[in-house]
């Protein structure tokens, strides 16, 4: 049976692909809208939600939503693929411990970090806490690694 060498490296693997996964599925979502009232279905989808349409925060997506087109459509699905994708690829070179996906976890997470932190100062809420941990926490042991990896090389 195989062993994993570094079961923390597998943990993030499955994050990023789960992620992966997730955009990927939005990126349908778009697609699925096309030639499509989208004003109508964000209003069917306040109502499911119990949400009162003439309130402010469903009224800013209902207006979203009126403004969209084909052409946002198909340029949000693309940009969902190539996220997919470039987090796909991370999520493959980390389950099978390539450095170069080590750098792109470490360097994309510095990516977002700021951002986080961004967010977090305009208003706390459970999800940007976590998001931000997370990513912290996948910085840090990314770092470690590579680190490690550098020392023990120099010595051999």
């Amino acid at each position: 049976m195989f062993r994993f060498q570094h079961p923390g490296v597998r943990v993030i693997a499955l994050f990023e692909a789960a992620k992966a996964a997730v955009v990927l599925l939005a990126g349908f979502g778009c697609l699925a809208l096309l030639h499509r009232d989208a004003r109508h279905i964000a209003t069917q989808l306040i109502k499911h939600c119990h949400l009162n349409p003439a309130h402010h925060y469903p009224q800013i997506f209902i207006d979203a939503a009126s403004k969209v087109t084909d052409t946002h459509l198909w340029l949000l699905a693309s940009l969902a693929l190539a996220y997919a994708v470039i987090r796909g690829a991370e999520a493959y070179g980390l389950w099978y411990e390539q450095r170069w996906a080590e750098w792109l976890a470490l360097l994309s997470g510095m990516i977002y970090l700021p951002i986080e932190f961004y967010e977090l100062c305009h208003g706390v809420s459970w999800m940007k806490v976590c998001a931000v941990v997370i990513n912290f926490l996948i910085i840090i042991y990314m770092a470690y690694r590579l680190r490690r990896q550098h020392q023990t090389a120099g010595q051999n």
